[in-house]
């Protein structure tokens, strides 16, 4: 009997045994897929868990709306230095920041802003509130003060401008920096929400646009070792399979032969005494 017949008679009798050959093979084409994919494209940091990206898209799942008194003339004043606007979250946050430094920064980041309000104006206004670094999963119990400054002249950025603790902000590759004016400014402090009110407030929702440039991806060299254990594993994966295969049909040989024998012997005819 031939190769192919002793395959087919084990294919047929052995069904978890062929299934299993069957994922084998699947893995291995898929490793090969994979590797050839990962040659020909530029791949994200797998190491990398947090960056500017994934924080902004944090902050953009949260509403914003403006305080009860957030018209009194206390909060419609020209905008003051980041350092007078959060003097009392600095208080606050002291505790949770003595052994690391405290870093500002002013960043053009794509977040859009859109009012509830239609008559709503998001000219000359800065929002302004403060967060936890575990709501922006950053850390813990972190402080994180937040400003943003609506851009008129563009409407797919804002000027955020973030104090935080060094040691919590991400230290991949940083969004351009925007110049902030203090000249007639008001600011609207703001309230975080995980979902926006049924009442009359005014509230503000955001609408975060991902920057390629901001996401860490592999150098060359990584990507060639990448690409390089994907072919390894999927040329064991097909020795795995190749031997399988050898195994089954010199497995099934001897034993087919055994069973040709024995139908042989008993379709003899009986010999009448």
């Amino acid at each position: 009997m031939s190769q192919g017949s002793n395959l087919r008679e084990y294919v047929s009798h052995n069904p978890p045994g062929t299934t299993f050959f069957l994922c084998l093979l699947t893995l291995a084409f898929s490793f090969i897929v994979l590797s050839s994919y990962s040659y020909s494209h530029s791949l994200p940091n797998p190491d990398i868990e947090q960056d500017w990206n994934t924080l902004l898209l944090s902050f953009s799942k949260f509403h914003l709306c403006e305080k009860e008194n957030a018209s009194s003339p206390a909060h419609t004043s020209p905008i003051a230095p980041l350092q007078t606007i959060q003097k009392k979250d600095k208080k606050i946050s002291i505790n949770a920041t003595r052994s690391s430094s405290v870093k500002d920064l002013h960043l053009h980041v794509p977040l859009s802003v859109i009012s509830s309000s239609p008559s709503g104006t998001l000219k000359d206004i800065v929002l302004f509130t403060t967060l936890t670094a575990k709501q922006l999963k950053l850390g813990d119990k972190e402080l994180v003060s937040l400003a943003l400054r609506i851009l008129p002249e563009d409407s797919e950025h804002i000027c955020l401008t973030i104090r935080a603790p060094t040691h919590i902000l991400p230290i991949t590759p940083v969004p351009p920096s925007c110049y902030v004016s203090e000249s007639n400014i008001s600011r609207v402090p703001v309230e975080v929400t995980n979902q926006m009110p049924a009442s009359s407030q005014t509230c503000y929702s955001m609408h975060f646009r991902k920057d390629p440039s901001l996401t860490v991806m592999l150098t060359m060299e990584e990507q060639g070792v990448a690409v390089k254990h994907l072919v390894e594993v999927s040329v064991c994966l097909l020795g795995v399979c190749l031997i399988l295969c050898i195994a089954a049909s010199l497995k099934t040989s001897v034993p087919h032969r055994d069973y040709l024998a024995g139908q042989n012997s008993q379709s003899e005819p009986l010999i009448e005494s």
